[in-house]
């Protein structure tokens, strides 16, 4: 049995052109070079891989290492974003495995029509992503126990109580504050953006800046309005005491490129 598997990274229009320049000297993952497989108007990125580490049985072990899953991402996101410097992409699941270039072949002879209908929609458009945080304040401190308080057993309870109040106002505030900038975002991207994908507030490990995200949403923006669009979200909050709003960009389309593949799961090597 060939001791090796085909991974796939994108679906895309091949030149010779970006066959010279964009994928000259690229590395996917485990370090292999990244080539095309052809097939009419349309072509995939991809690289060889081992399969004692790519088969079915083995991704349903590496996608719960974090270690193995956090290298093998960032291989898999810099193939696509390195192409998509140089043309439109559709960038495909992390993980997306088939048993050779020829299965690759013919999945791309099989959708050519509908990934080229994909590829002229997202033409000369990027992905941003709009992160809205709220930071209210922490919670007030009990403050002193001991002979302090014992001194005076009201003060410093009447104390506490109204900072907690203040606390919860304050909190109360600026939620409406972030609600209010993500009603702002909405608005300015209206005749920027053409489509909006929500996603889920990123919250745990996931959440790896200070606040509360309460607001996560990618924007397809065409390319030549892109600095106004940064421009635009980057000011949604001003003026709002305890929101922020992160900017993300430019990006392949990841949120917009729904592909026509009914077996499209990534971590499933496919016959």
């Amino acid at each position: 049995m060939n001791g090796q598997l085909t991974y796939a990274y994108t679906v895309l229009r091949p030149s010779p052109a970006l066959e010279r320049t964009a994928l000259a000297g690229v590395r996917g993952v485990v370090g292999a070079p990244v080539t095309l497989v052809h097939s009419g108007a349309v072509a995939a990125a991809v690289s060889a891989v081992p399969r004692d580490e790519f088969s079915e049985a083995a991704l349903k072990v590496g996608l719960e290492d974090l270690e193995w899953l956090e290298r093998t991402a960032r291989a898999h996101h810099l193939v696509i974003e390195t192409l998509a410097a140089h043309t439109t992409v559709l960038p495909l699941r992390l993980a997306t495995v088939y048993l050779d270039d020829d299965r690759v072949r013919e999945m791309l002879s099989e959708r050519e029509e509908a990934f080229t209908a994909l590829l002229d929609r997202l033409a000369d458009h990027l992905e941003w992503g709009v992160k809205v945080y709220a930071e209210p304040p922490p919670p007030p401190s009990a403050g002193p126990v001991g002979p302090a308080v014992e001194a005076d057993e009201q003060s410093p309870g009447r104390t506490y109580l109204r900072a907690r109040r203040r606390q919860r106002q304050t909190r109360e505030d600026t939620w409406r504050a972030a609600e209010e900038a993500v009603r702002r975002t909405e608005t300015q991207a209206r005749g920027l953006a053409v489509e909006r994908a929500r996603h889920r507030p990123q919250q745990g490990n996931l959440a790896r800046v200070p606040g509360e995200n309460v607001a996560n949403d990618a924007y397809l923006v065409p390319r030549h309005l892109a600095d106004e669009f940064r421009s635009r979200m980057l000011h949604a909050a001003d003026g709002l005491p305890g929101v922020r709003v992160d900017v993300t960009g430019p990006w392949a389309p990841y949120s917009f490129a729904t592909l026509p593949a009914p077996d499209e799961r990534g971590g499933a090597v496919r016959q």
